[in-house]
Order: structure tokens, then sequence, then C-alpha cells
């Protein structure tokens, strides 16, 4: 059963049309990672490979059984016409929100051309590795595609109530479209890994994904199926107070603390919780033109 307030976060209108996405479903089918979970430290380790696509199943005891990876385009996903489905069932959702979040780019960025979005039934191949339960969503930059295994979500939400309810859901979404932007524009090219720490690219590269998904959310009620009917109720200022604590919730600081192994800005590389709330804050209240987190300096970034 969901929680209560499963449909107060970033809902979308009834009657929105959402037929018209392109993403595609794709994978062997597995169980859920993490079956033998309990307790915050494992929510801690859930959430950081829900936001980064890091494979910590072997954290989590009962790291469920691999399926083979995937192959071909996939299938369309089934039963999402409307904005009711989208918000009954995590897939659509998605699948959804891909449309609403392509427009928003489109009318942003010159030239802008939509990634692909694979909802991940369990595993599939990607040229970046593994897309499974275990790593979590990520962006693949050589394939141009979002990859999301929605049992992520489920997980979180059943055992630990709102915690990756539609909302949390959306802003991972959004993050790793922010990393598709950065691709296409050529950011990544300009600004490519030079390892850990607070000053490092990494984490500029990845508060920047915070920030753009900040500037998405603020607009995101704005966005019009072809009816001219929004896709998406604007959010309420508790569902932006929700998003800044998902934000929080993946600051490496907060990561390392609940691991227990101590703070070590050297070793970051995606902020702390303060960065990731502030830059997400910095995008909902000032737009994409706030989030050149490249131009500021390390002692205020």
């Amino acid at each position: 059963m969901r929680p209560a307030r499963y449909r107060d976060h970033m809902t979308f209108n009834d009657n929105a049309r959402v037929g018209g996405n392109t993403a595609k479903r794709r994978g062997g089918g597995v169980a859920v990672a993490g079956g033998g979970i309990a307790g915050i430290g494992a929510l801690a380790v859930l959430l950081f490979s829900l936001f980064t696509g890091t494979d910590l199943s072997g954290l989590l005891g009962g790291g469920g059984v691999p399926a083979q990876p995937g192959s071909g385009g996939g299938e369309a996903i089934a039963n999402c016409q409307t904005g009711a489905d989208a918000n009954e069932s995590d897939d659509c959702r998605l699948a959804a929100a891909s449309l609403n979040i392509d427009q928003f780019w489109a009318a942003t960025v010159e030239g802008y051309r939509q990634p692909q979005l694979i909802i991940v039934d369990g595993s599939t191949s990607t040229q970046c590795g593994t897309a499974s339960n275990a790593t979590g969503p990520f962006y693949c930059p050589p394939e141009e595609t979002v990859y999301v295994d929605p049992t992520f979500f489920a997980l979180l939400r059943e055992r630990f109530d709102a915690t990756a309810g539609p909302l949390a859901q959306l802003y991972v979404l959004a993050h790793e479209y922010g990393h598709h932007v950065q691709n296409i524009t050529g950011l990544m090219e300009r600004y490519p890994n030079n390892g850990t720490g607070p000053d490092s690219n990494g984490v500029r590269t990845e508060l920047q994904a915070d920030c753009f998904a900040g500037a998405w959310v603020a607009a995101a009620g704005d966005q019009l199926d072809e009816t001219g009917t929004p896709y998406l109720q604007q959010p309420t200022q508790q569902q932006i107070t929700d998003a800044l604590n998902a934000a929080a919730s993946v600051g490496d600081d907060h990561i390392q603390q609940e691991s227990g192994q101590g703070v070590n800005p050297e070793s970051w590389t995606h902020g702390s919780s303060e960065q990731r709330q502030r830059w997400f804050d910095a995008g909902r209240e000032g737009g994409v033109g706030a989030c050149d987190t490249f131009a500021v300096s390390g002692g205020s970034l």
C-alpha cells in the first residue's frame, strides 16, 4: 500500500496527455537488491546508490540474483497515456516526466536533443557498464541515454515511507537529464574528471546537475501537453522542502557520517549536503543562469 502522502508530491494532472513519450523498457528481470536491509545506515547506502550510480549492493546483504543483460531497443512503456496513469505507476511517471523535462530544456538550450530514457527491468548492458537496481539511475554519455530501475524507488518508498516518493523520483531524473545537458553542450569535455575532492570537476559537475534539477522543478508546472494542459501541478513549499531534504540525504559528508568512516572531503565526488541543497535552491530561485558551478572559487562552492 502506498503511503498516505504519495500523491502529495509533484502530482501530474490526471487529464494531462503523456502518451507521446519515447521511454523504453529493457532488461531481464531480477529480485530487488538489498533484501535484508534495515536501519538508517542502510538507507544512506541505498540513497547513495540511488543518486550516484554506484554499485554498493555488497554492503546491503541479500543482493539479489543477477539477470541476463538486456539487448535491443526495448519496448514501449505500457498503460501510460494520461497523468492519472503517471500518478499510479513509477514506470509511467518517469516516462511522462521525460516529456516535461525535454520541453523545458528544448526552450532553454538551442539545438537541444532529447536523450533516450530506458526503464530498466532488473538488468541490462550499456556502454557504461551494467544498469540495474544495484547501480541506481545514471546517465551514459556515449549513448546519450538515461537508465533508471524503478525498483529502487519502490524499495525505499515501501520500507521508509515517503523517502523515495514521486518528488524524489523526478528530482533524480531531472539530475540525470542535467548530465545530458552538460554532455551535449560540451561542458563535460571542457571540464573532464580530474579526481576527487571538494574543488574537483566531478563535484562541480554534480552540483551543477543539482542546480539544473532545481531550475526544472521551479518551471515544471509551466510545461504543457498538446492540449495546453499542464503536465504537473505547481510544486508546493512542502514539496520543495522534501526536495531539499532529498538533496541533503545524498551529500558526501552525510553518506560518510552514516557509514561511520568519518568525513573526508578529499574523497568527495558529489559535494556536501549543504552544497547540494544550496545549489538545488540556486537553480530553483535563479534558473539555469545561476548554475555555473565552474565559475565559482573553491572556497565559495
